[in-house]
């Protein structure tokens, strides 16, 4: 590894780290790092697409609209007709990059998913996401500019406060990141003139989720340490459709939206179709919308999961469109989804909330710019419209480029303060790892029970009761222990978990993927105002 100081350090390799690097790699040397393999990321697991006001029959009017009535009265407006606005572009220049989206003809072919009212969806049959990692791979590999680091797990990021500790909160800078060599067992210090965090999401907080091991919420628990402000941590979108698995291992496979968007049906045990009852567009209702009326089969019914019946369409289409969930379904777990019904459960899926941005991927604390998942730009409000994420984590990479061109042409020739080396001493080699495996399943647990669809107050109370001893216990261990991936992975995912609850319990209404039942309804009182940590 050079550790030599950086212009523009990149914390995660998904589809808003990749774009930012290429965007700035002939302005700047870049630097990347992930915790895995360089394709390991969320968005090399997006089956259904990129959501784009493009056809001929859609207007960019028209998906902001959708967009305002997802979100539930919390997004932000200026973001969303600026992230429509500009989508179509980025689409574009995906295409420029090598991203090759199905056709039909001469045209990019559309999809129709959940809370969209025309079929906006551009795809990749249904493996969107991978074909966008592979072409931003691609395109890296080619660049000089550029370095990826894999098997490289962000610790901290460095501020003002490792240089000086008196330094005022408000005057707190970031200057790169502590980053453990996994392969090495050694904690590198990278100093860099400006930080993207795009490190992703935090699904395996909770016991059943659609995402990667690595979503873990490193990147939200890094900036919440470094004194960055967080919001709206309470919406976690959980996916209507996961594969259910009595005996599963890993993440939830899912099952996209754009199948529900082709005509698949959701039915319960008495093959009663009981979307049609509760909403006009059916199937197609927003995500929260039919994740609670799922969860509420579930427990009407006493099952585990409801079903989504394919039976009735197309063959040949389901297995053009859909050839890696037919493949998967069919080699794997021994469903035929053209003869017999898909057994599915909600599973978390996307955080709405996150380390706040401005418009600019600005996050509050100086030099440091946040894009994708792990971001609040606003764009999602309450709840996100499918396919909105790879949108707006390619437009706000792209916004993240241009601020940090600015910032490097500003700072030119600026000398970087002396940043200590990571201090370790006193710490050894623990090997209490049945420890780890406890706490994290006792933290999943209790997310999946207690945080889940639907909340309560008295499930809050205990969730926060028992998140506080566990945290304080990781932290403990976590002072006496040499860097370790898992107990680095334990520390964040137990201060995200209390962030979440903390969230949570300030929220007393019902509003978009924030249901609970003690405050049912909105407040009117409260009015629509993000929740601020």
């Amino acid at each position: 590894m050079n550790t030599d100081a950086a212009d523009a350090l990149v914390i995660g390799s998904g589809i808003a780290g990749l774009s930012f690097a290429l965007e700035l790699a002939d302005h700047a040397r870049v630097v990347v790092v992930t915790k895995k393999d360089r394709a390991e990321s969320a968005t090399n697991y997006a089956q259904g697409g990129i959501a784009a006001a493009i056809g001929p029959e859609d207007s960019i009017e028209a998906h902001i609209h959708d967009t305002l009535e997802a979100g539930a009265g919390l997004c932000r407006e200026d973001v969303v007709r600026t992230v429509v606005r500009e989508g179509p572009a980025k689409i574009e220049r995906l295409m420029e990059w090598g991203a090759e989206f199905t056709r039909e003809q001469e045209r990019l072919a559309l999809g129709r998913e959940g809370g969209h009212s025309r079929p906006r969806i551009v795809h990749r049959e249904d493996r969107t996401g991978h074909e966008v990692e592979r072409a931003l791979l691609d395109a890296l590999k080619r660049h000089p500019q550029v370095e990826l680091w894999e098997n490289a797990h962000a610790v901290d990021l460095i501020s003002d406060r490792h240089v000086n500790p008196n330094t005022r909160p408000r005057n707190q800078r970031c200057f790169g990141a502590y980053v453990y060599d996994i392969e090495n067992r050694i904690v590198e210090t990278l100093p860099a003139r400006i930080t993207l965090l795009a490190s992703g999401g935090m699904g395996q907080v909770w016991k059943n989720t659609t995402n990667p091991s690595i979503a873990t919420g490193d990147g939200v628990a890094m900036a919440w340490r470094a004194g960055t402000r967080l919001a709206n941590l309470e919406f976690m979108q959980f996916h209507p459709t996961a594969l259910y698995e009595r005996d599963r291992k890993g993440r939830a496979f899912l099952i996209t939206e754009a199948i529900r968007g082709a005509g698949g049906i959701l039915v319960n045990d008495l093959g009663e179709r009981f979307m049609e009852r509760l909403h006009e567009r059916k199937e197609l209702a927003p995500r929260d919308v039919v994740a609670r009326a799922i969860d509420m089969q579930r427990k009407m019914h006493g099952v585990e999961h409801v079903w989504l019946d394919c039976t009735h369409l197309d063959p040949d289409k389901l297995r053009k469109q859909f050839p890696t969930i037919y493949r998967t379904l069919r080699d794997e777990h021994g469903i035929n989804l053209m003869r017999e019904p898909i057994p599915v459960v909600p599973a978390a899926h996307y955080q709405c909330g996150g380390v706040i941005s401005d418009m600019h991927a600005r996050s509050t604390l100086a030099r440091l710019l946040v894009a994708g998942e792990v971001a609040c730009t606003g764009l999602h409000g309450a709840n996100r419209l499918a396919s909105n994420s790879l949108l707006e984590a390619v437009v706000f990479a792209s916004r993240a480029a241009g601020e940090a061109k600015r910032v490097l042409a500003e700072s030119n020739g600026e000398t970087l303060p002396e940043i200590p080396v990571w201090n370790d001493f006193g710490t050894y080699d623990h090997e209490e790892f049945v420890l780890i495996r406890h706490d994290l399943a006792e933290i999943q647990g209790l997310m999946e029970d207690y945080v889940g669809i639907i909340r309560s107050d008295l499930r809050l109370q205990r969730a926060a009761r028992r998140l506080a001893i566990i945290t304080q216990e990781v932290e403990n261990y976590w002072r006496r222990t040499t860097v370790r991936s898992e107990i680095l992975e334990l520390r964040n995912m137990a201060q995200v978990a209390r962030q979440i609850v903390k969230c949570a319990r300030q929220r007393r209404e019902s509003r978009g993927l924030h249901t609970t039942t003690d405050y049912p309804d909105l407040d009117p009182a409260l009015g629509a105002k993000d929740t601020v940590i």
